[in-house]
């Protein structure tokens, strides 16, 4: 195993801070984009989780669940911990599913953003609208609920190049020696 100098441990330090810096600042960007303007705008905070999620372990997918949870929890005036309970399984559902089975490709991103926020949104619907039993209840699914979650799966993949661009730049690479290649093909 290569030592790390004290030169290459600041540098890692920087770019670490720098990146949460700008993934806590994408993330209060989409808490601000989804409390202004009308109903039917995206879900922001639910793409910028699952992307934090798949890059990082379970804890630091778990937490950012937790956080954007609760922030849309607070722009959509909803029970507070609804969205965080459901957001933080699907974080760490989704950081699992990517570190055992898929590969960190777009398509892959697009799917389990696609099916996550689906399935938000219709929770949301279901436990919010459906139960209470009013009438024509139906037309909020189909004339706010979908053009929502359309428009978040749009917005996902203007977020996934934005992710990429900082996990490019700022996320740490492993660093091995020849010995430790040798040994482990």
């Amino acid at each position: 195993m290569r030592l790390k100098t004290t030169r290459e441990k600041r540098i890692l330090y920087f770019k670490t801070i720098l990146r949460w810096f700008l993934y806590y600042f994408i993330i209060f960007s989409s808490f601000v984009i989804m409390t202004s303007g009308s109903w039917t705008k995206p879900v922001l905070l639910v793409p910028a989780a699952l992307l934090i999620a798949v890059n990082n372990d379970l804890m630091a997918s778990a937490y950012t669940g937790a956080f954007c949870g609760f922030l849309i929890d607070i722009a959509c005036g909803r029970l507070i911990g609804f969205n965080a309970v459901l957001l933080t399984v699907f974080c760490v559902a989704a950081t699992l599913v990517f570190e055992l089975y898929l590969r960190k490709k777009f398509i892959n991103y697009i799917v389990i953003i696609s099916a996550v926020s689906f399935l938000q949104c219709w929770l949301d619907y279901k436990f919010f609208y459906e139960i209470w039993g009013y009438a024509d209840v139906e037309r909020i699914f189909t004339a706010i609920t979908l053009k929502v979650w359309l428009y978040t799966v749009i917005s996902a993949v203007i977020l996934y190049f934005v992710f990429k661009i900082i996990n490019n730049l700022l996320m740490p690479k492993e660093h091995l020696t020849i010995e430790e290649v040798i040994r482990t093909s």
